[in-house]
């Protein structure tokens, strides 16, 4: 049965965004703090030996963080397929971050133990949490209104606003105060973000994200039969953009790997006589993101309405080709250490500013692009495969972050930027092929004052 994604903050808002996209942002913001603040201590915890960490081998940590960024990426078609059957993505977004608390807690106790089950309860929360949420923020929209890839660029900002707080508040704390305040203060940003999604949810988003069986339907449709050949179509479009956007990603991750270990070890991080702690590098992707972000949300928007808006594939090329043109810098960066002991800042920081522009082209894009080709039945599912290409990237960027021990860092940052060039040039050439398989998905459609579908009075926030 198909469901209306109507809300009344979407029908009297027509002009800007819906209220609803502002607490998902919210939302969004304090898990990305939690998550990236335990990322940016995760290697740098397992190698240290001096100061209550594991002292583990670098080739081991990174080996450990590709497994468990892989994990987290793979667990969302679960959660996906959960609330699209039966949860609905409001309960199954607070299901996530209730355990995703419990295990940011967890890492502040000490024991290998703890640690591993820890993140396996990261790995279980973030595949209720991580597609659900995402998908939320499709459904504040009707199809072809120009405002949605807009909408996700914002949504984004979110994500990396928490992240760039992540640095300051986890970072500072692990590496000045101890590893364990950082991963307890990352379980306290995701209670703030349980409780205001909680506080405010059915009020801002209305229908939106309640379980199937707790919506009303406007009409029976096909929408239990058999996929028609447009939506075979569309999603064989998003199965092709979720093997390209493997390149990117696994590329993209090497910044809590090996770029991560870099910057520790390889690079100049002294201003003005005081010395920049590794995990305040973490931040410098969010923050160009937060800089940028607003600057791609209006472009894409006013290209939209002027009908000149690139496709979504061709603006994941020109993600990939702008990751890539990142790691000539830290190529430069790399020479630099090699003949002088250590490399400038600036190197790192240019390599993180195309990297960002790239992300900005490709992943709050692509977010857009599954909820306007997926079937309604199957939306969360599909973004739940969606990320599933996360998972193979990441896993792959820990393993590929693990070469340069063997081939040295030059070599291996030369290998990325081939790799990703490449697959950059191909999707390009690919592009006009898969937009005529999208159907005119991506079509702008007049705005019309949508019918609302206020949230059932019974109904519950979670």
């Amino acid at each position: 049965m198909a469901i209306s994604t109507a809300t009344p903050s979407a029908a009297t808002n027509t002009r800007g965004h819906p209220k609803g996209l502002y607490l998902l942002f919210t939302t969004e913001m304090w898990e990305r703090l939690s998550y990236y603040g335990m990322r940016a201590l995760l290697v740098l915890y397992m190698v240290d030996a001096s100061r209550g960490g594991f002292g583990w081998s670098q080739a081991r940590a990174l080996q450990i963080y590709g497994l468990y960024t892989g994990a987290v990426y793979l667990t969302p078609v679960v959660g996906g397929w959960l609330a699209d059957r039966y949860l609905g993505q409001r309960r199954a977004v607070t299901i996530g971050g209730v355990l995703m608390m419990l295990g940011h807690f967890l890492m502040a106790a000490p024991g290998e133990l703890a640690f591993f089950v820890a993140l396996g309860l990261l790995v279980v929360g973030n595949g209720f949490f991580k597609p659900n949420i995402s998908t939320m923020v499709g459904g504040l929209y009707a199809p072809g209104d120009s405002r949605r890839d807009g909408a996700f660029t914002i949504f984004y900002m979110g994500i990396n606003l928490g992240a760039l707080l992540s640095s300051y508040v986890c970072g500072t704390l692990g590496e000045k105060f101890g590893w364990h305040w950082g991963f307890g203060s990352a379980g306290a940003g995701m209670l703030l973000g349980l409780i205001s999604f909680q506080i405010l949810s059915k009020k801002l988003l209305g229908s939106v994200g309640l379980a199937p069986k707790k919506v009303e339907t406007r009409k029976q449709d096909a929408s239990s039969g058999p996929l028609t050949r447009q939506e075979k179509d569309r999603i064989i479009v998003i199965l092709v953009l979720a093997l390209f956007v493997i390149f990117f990603w696994a590329a993209f991750e090497q910044a809590g790997g090996l770029m991560n270990l870099y910057t520790d070890a390889k690079v100049d991080r002294v201003v003005f006589g005081w010395e920049v702690p590794t995990t305040w590098f973490q931040s410098v992707n969010p923050f160009f993101i937060l800089v940028l972000g607003p600057m791609f949300a209006e472009l894409w928007t006013v290209l939209g309405r002027k009908g000149k808006d690139p496709s979504s594939p061709a603006k994941m090329a020109m993600g990939l080709l702008l990751v890539s043109f990142g790691f000539v810098f830290m190529m430069g960066a790399s020479q630099q250490s090699e003949a002088q002991g250590k490399a400038a800042l600036a190197w790192v920081i240019a390599a993180y500013f195309f990297h960002t522009a790239g992300e900005l082209c490709l992943s709050p894009v692509g977010l857009s692009m599954v909820t306007k080709l997926a079937p309604a039945r199957l939306v969360s599912a599909l973004m739940g495969v969606w990320f599933l290409a996360n998972a193979v990237a990441n896993y792959l960027a820990g393993v590929i972050g693990g070469f340069a021990e063997k081939l040295g860092e030059f070599d291996l940052f030369l290998a990325i930027l081939v790799a990703t060039s490449v697959a950059g040039v191909v999707l390009l050439g690919l592009s006009p092929m898969l937009k005529r398989m999208m159907h005119g998905a991506e079509e702008v459609q007049p705005q019309q004052q949508p019918e609302v579908e206020p949230a059932p009075a019974s109904s519950t926030a979670a």
